[in-house]
């Protein structure tokens, strides 16, 4: 199970990686393996506004449909098109190929009520 220093992460099993007023977000390699092959991926339309704490989207897997909750606010500037047609690049690689969308934060100061990689192994140990 990978938890890559340098991202925070939500209790919901979101990750954020920053890149300046962006944060691209996706779901955890421990939330992909609990959901199993997963075979669609819902995601809001570039120019949707977000709000932390809030659904943005959805994932089904072979097992479930698990809701995708904003880690941050702000408007979506990019989607992961590729899981359109390949939602099984989530499982394959979570944290690169299998990112889902891009945000420009409206307030980076958010970043500070998630965890970090050590915090986020604690929250999924319990």
């Amino acid at each position: 199970m990978e938890f890559p220093a340098g991202l925070k992460y939500s209790k919901e099993h979101e990750w954020v990686r920053v890149d300046g007023t962006k944060a691209y977000i996706g779901i955890t390699d421990f939330a992909q393996d609990e959901l199993g092959d997963i075979v669609y991926v819902e995601l809001p339309e570039v120019g949707a506004e977000l709000v932390a704490g809030e659904s943005f989207g959805s994932v089904e897997s072979v097992k479930t449909v698990s809701e995708l909750y904003a880690p941050v606010s702000g408007k979506v500037v990019e989607v992961n098109g590729r899981l359109a047609d390949e939602p099984e690049l989530v499982n394959r690689a979570p944290y690169a190929d299998g990112w889902m969308i891009v945000v420009e934060m409206r307030d980076p100061a958010e970043l500070e009520a998630l965890l970090d990689a050590e915090g986020y192994r604690a929250h999924v140990a319990e």
